[in-house]
């Protein structure tokens, strides 16, 4: 794949990446593989070195602008996806990760579904009276040590699966410690922006399963579409948001499912 279709890639990536604050290695790798013919351990890789460099910071400083982010959240959780992501990078690197990708997948599908609730807006559609949930408190302030175990686990899955650990972040994020959804995503995409991936980048590097030119292509494309994604999610309602973000979390699940 030429270097302009790369860029596409990216920028495609970084729409997904504004719009729900996750490093676009979800759009990344399925691409590399299916447009390039890599194989799935050097996919994961140049999606990992593509996503490496600050490419959301347009995003954020949209999110910031807007008051949206908590940037105390996202340090916080970086710190814990810098610790854990050369442990993903091991795994993908020496084990079968299958099994692993079908828990993932089961994990999107359960969120998404919450996400979307699809029952509730049946009933409401339908006209039936529907009580509404609470809203999650605006600015919810929890403790360190939570926020730096969901940047573990989104570590280790970013690491595995060349992702950016916002599919792992935001829904924690929602559902465990009940932000609402247009913070969670602009804290997500804040935490991503620290360079947490070098480690696992460079274990890549020295087991010579990625592609540097590509990611360089790739990261272009990132760096241009995620403020783009960014301004679309600060525009919209947060039930859309929620209901977007949910049925992404599904085609997530198709992707790890089939992919």
């Amino acid at each position: 794949m030429s270097g302009p279709w790369l860029i596409l890639v990216g920028a495609a990536a970084g729409i997904f990446a504004g719009l729900f604050g996750i490093g676009g290695g979800i759009i990344i790798v399925p691409a590399l593989i299916l447009l390039s013919g890599f194989p799935l351990v050097k996919a994961t890789g140049t999606s990992l070195a593509a996503i490496l460099l600050p490419v959301g910071i347009l995003g954020v400083g949209a999110y910031y602008k807007a008051r949206i982010i908590d940037l105390r959240a996202s340090a916080f959780i970086a710190a814990g996806l810098l610790t854990s992501v050369v442990v993903g990078a091991w795994l993908a690197n020496t084990l079968p990760v299958d099994l692993m990708r079908k828990f993932f997948a089961v994990f999107c599908l359960y969120v998404g579904w919450n996400f979307i609730d699809p029952v509730r807006r049946f009933r409401r559609w339908r006209g039936q009276d529907v009580p509404a949930r609470p809203e999650p408190e605006a600015s919810p302030r929890p403790s360190p040590y939570a926020l730096v175990g969901i940047g573990l686990l989104a570590g280790v899955m970013a690491g595995m699966f060349g992702i950016g650990g916002g599919n792992i972040i935001v829904p924690m994020l929602t559902l465990v410690l009940h932000y609402p959804a247009k913070r969670a995503i602009a804290t997500s995409l804040g935490a991503i922006l620290f360079p947490f991936g070098l480690p696992g980048v460079l274990y890549y590097y020295n087991a010579g399963t990625l592609d540097l030119t590509a990611a360089a292509w790739i990261a272009l494309g990132l760096f241009m579409g995620t403020v783009f994604g960014a301004r679309i999610t600060i525009s919209l309602p947060s039930r859309t948001v929620k209901l977007l973000y949910g049925l992404f979390l599904l085609f997530v699940a198709a992707r790890f499912f089939f992919f």
